[in-house]
C-alpha cells in the first residue's frame, strides 16, 4: 500500500478513535451508539484495543446486540476474555428471577420491586444500559412499566431505549395513560406501528385515543384494511361506554349445530381468545340469541346440539352502557365475559374481565386522587410546570373559600377581641365538622360509584346520617364543653362550644350527603369538588355557630 494511502487510514483510525473516547468519556450514549452503529466489527475490535478497561466496558454497553457476537470474534483471544470477565463482574449483582415469580410467596422476595428500582437507578447513574435490558427481559411487562413509572422524566426515557421492540407494544398496554402518550410521542414512527401489531384490538384502541391525531391516523393507515375497518368501528364509541371497552375476537355459532362439528370448528383455532369461558348463539343475521358455556361444551355428548345446552336468559350490555355500570355488573355477578349488542339486538363483540378491572381500578383512583383535586393518570414525574399548573386551580379554589371563612371570621372581630379564648377554640369546631363531614362525604360517593345508592333509599340514608351526627355530637360536645371548662374556668364557653360542635356535626351528616348528590344530578364529579365545597360549609357554619352564640351570650 503506497504510504500516502498508509497516512490516509492513519488518520480515519486516529480520528474515529478519538470521537469514540471523547464520546465514552464525556458519557455521550447517543453519541457512543450513533458512531458503533456505523462501523463493521471488525473496526470496532479494533479500536476498542486502542481503549481503557474501563472505556471499553461503557462503549460495549452501546453497541447493538446484534453485532456483539461478532465484534467478539474479532477480538483477541485475551483480550476477549479480559472483556467478558469485565463485564460478568459488573452484571453479576443483577436479581435473577423467572418472569412469572410471584413477589410475596418467599419472605426474600417482599422488597424485590424496590431492589430491581434500585438496580435500574445504580445502571442508569454508571451508564450501564445493557444491565437495564438484560434485567427488563426477565421481568413481566406490568413490572417494566411499573418500573418506568418511577422513574424520572429524563431516566424513563434512557430505560425506555432498553425494552426490546418485539416487546414494547405489551409494555405500552401496562403504562398510565399520561406515561404511554410521553414515550409513544418520543417514538419513531415505524417502531410504534411494530408495537401496536403486537396489541390486542381493544388494548390498541386504547393507544390511539391516547395518542395525538395525526399519530392515531398514520397508525391506523398503517394497517392492513380489515384492521383498520375494525379499529374505526371501536374508536366511534366513547371511551368510557360499554363500546370503548369491548373487543371483537368473540366466538359466535348457531343454535342449530352439533357439539361434535362445534368442537372440530374450534379445532381450527390455534389458540381461543383470551378469557372465553362463553361462546355466543346467534342467528343467520347476527342477532344475539344466547350463550354457550365453553365447560358444558366440553362435557356434552358429541351429537347434542347448541341449542339444548344454550342459556338465552343471559343479559347482554348494551353498546352505549356507561362502563361504570358494565364493571359494577362483573363485580356484582362475578363475569369473566359478557357479550355487547347494538339497539338492533346485534353481537357486536365482547367485553372481557381484564378491561373491567381497569376500569374498577381507575374508579378507585380517581375518587382517591380526586379528593385532592388531582387526576388519577398524572404522572408522579412529571413536569413541574405541568403539575404546578393542574395544582394551581385547586389551590386558587381553596383561597376563595378560605377568604369566604376568614370574612366570617371578619364579621365577630369586636367578639374576638374582647373574649381571647374563643381564637383558641375556633380551630376545634371547624375540625370536628370537617372530619365528620368527609367520613359521610366518602360514604357516599363510594354508594353512588358502585350503583349502591339511588333515589329509593337516598332518604333512609340521609335520617342515618343525620341520627350519627346528632349521637357523635351530643358525644363530644359533652368531652369538648368539659375540657373547655377546665381549661378556662369558664362554663359559659364550654356551652357555646358544646352546642358550636354538636350544630356544626349534624350540619356535617347532612351536607356530605346533600352535596354529593346534588353534584351528581348536576353532572359534576363529586370526587373532584365534594371536598371542597362540604369543607367551605362546614367551617362557615362552625364559625358561624360558633362566634355568632359567643355575641349573644357573652357580649
Amino acid at each position: 500500500m503506497p504510504p500516502d494511502q498508509q497516512n490516509e487510514k492513519a488518520d480515519v483510525v486516529r480520528t474515529e478513535i478519538d470521537l469514540l473516547r471523547e464520546a465514552v468519556t464525556r458519557d455521550k450514549l447517543k453519541r457512543t451508539r450513533r458512531l458503533l452503529k456505523a462501523m463493521h466489527p471488525a473496526k470496532i475490535a479494533s479500536l476498542f484495543e486502542a481503549l481503557t478497561p474501563e472505556q471499553r466496558v461503557a462503549a460495549w454497553h452501546q453497541i447493538d446486540e446484534r453485532a456483539e457476537p461478532k465484534v467478539l470474534a474479532y477480538l483477541p483471544a485475551r483480550l476477549r476474555a479480559r472483556l467478558l470477565r469485565d463485564l460478568d463482574a459488573e452484571t453479576r449483582p443483577i436479581t435473577d428471577l423467572p418472569a412469572d415469580a410471584v413477589p410475596g410467596e418467599d419472605a426474600s422476595l417482599e422488597d424485590e420491586p424496590q431492589t430491581q428500582l434500585r438496580e435500574v437507578l445504580d445502571a442508569l447513574n454508571e451508564h450501564k444500559l445493557k444491565r437495564i435490558a438484560r434485567l427488563f427481559r426477565k421481568l413481566h411487562p406490568a413490572r417494566i412499566a411499573g418500573l418506568l413509572e418511577s422513574l424520572p422524566a429524563a431516566e424513563r426515557a434512557t430505560a425506555w431505549d432498553m425494552v426490546d421492540n418485539d416487546r414494547t407494544g405489551k409494555v405500552l398496554r401496562h403504562l398510565q395513560q399520561e406515561v404511554r402518550r410521553r414515550l409513544a410521542a418520543e417514538m419513531d414512527l415505524d417502531d410504534l406501528v411494530d408495537a401496536a401489531r403486537t396489541l390486542e384490538p381493544d388494548d390498541l384502541v386504547d393507544l390511539i385515543q391516547d395518542l395525538p391525531e395525526s399519530t392515531g391516523r398514520q397508525i391506523l393507515q398503517a394497517l392492513s384494511q380489515r384492521e383498520r375497518e375494525r379499529l374505526e368501528s371501536m374508536l366511534s364509541y366513547p371511551e368510557d361506554s360499554a363500546g370503548g371497552l369491548m373487543n371483537m375476537d368473540q366466538i359466535a355459532v348457531r343454535a342449530n349445530i352439533k357439539i361434535g362439528a362445534l368442537l372440530r370448528y374450534l379445532r381450527l383455532f390455534e389458540d381461543l381468545p383470551p378469557n372465553t369461558d362463553k361462546i355466543f348463539v346467534v342467528d343467520r343475521k347476527n342477532h344475539y340469541q344466547g350463550i354457550l358455556r365453553v365447560r358444558r361444551v366440553l362435557t356434552a355428548l358429541p351429537e347434542a346440539s347448541v341449542a339444548d345446552l344454550m342459556e338465552t336468559d343471559f343479559e347482554p350490555v348494551a353498546v352505549d352502557q356507561p362502563s361504570g355500570a358494565v364493571a359494577h355488573r362483573f363485580e356484582e355477578q362475578d363475569l369473566v365475559s359478557a357479550p355487547v349488542i347494538d339497539e338492533n339486538g346485534l353481537l357486536l363483540g365482547r367485553i372481557t374481565i381484564d378491561d373491567v378491572v381497569d376500569v374498577i381500578r381507575e374508579q378507585a383512583e380517581h375518587s382517591m386522587m380526586g379528593m385532592a383535586g388531582l387526576n388519577e393518570e398524572t404522572d408522579m414525574f412529571a413536569p413541574v410546570w405541568t403539575s404546578s399548573r393542574r395544582r394551581a386551580v385547586w389551590l386558587g379554589i381553596n383561597l376563595v373559600t378560605a377568604f369566604l371563612a376568614a370574612w366570617v371570621i371578619g364579621r365577630f372581630e369586636a367578639t374576638l377581641e374582647q373574649v381571647v379564648a374563643l381564637a383558641v377554640l375556633m380551630p376545634i369546631v371547624a375540625s370536628m365538622g370537617g372530619i365528620a363531614g368527609s367520613q359521610t362525604l366518602t360514604l357516599v360517593i363510594r354508594g353512588l360509584a358502585t350503583g349502591q345508592l339511588g333515589s329509593g333509599n337516598t332518604r333512609i340514608l340521609l335520617l342515618k346520617e343525620a341520627g350519627i351526627g346528632l349521637l357523635n355530637g351530643l358525644l363530644w360536645a359533652l368531652v369538648v364543653a368539659a375540657l373547655a371548662i377546665l381549661w378556662f374556668g369558664n362554663w359559659a364557653i364550654g356551652g357555646i362550644i358544646g352546642v358550636a360542635i354538636l350544630l356544626n356535626l349534624m350540619c356535617a351528616a347532612l351536607s356530605g350527603v346533600a352535596i354529593p348528590l346534588l353534584m351528581h344530578r348536576l353532572g359534576i364529579d363529586p370526587a373532584l369538588a365534594g371536598g371542597v365545597v362540604l369543607t367551605t360549609v362546614t367551617d362557615i357554619v362552625g364559625f358561624f355557630a360558633f362566634l355568632g352564640l359567643a355575641t349573644l351570650i357573652l357580649i
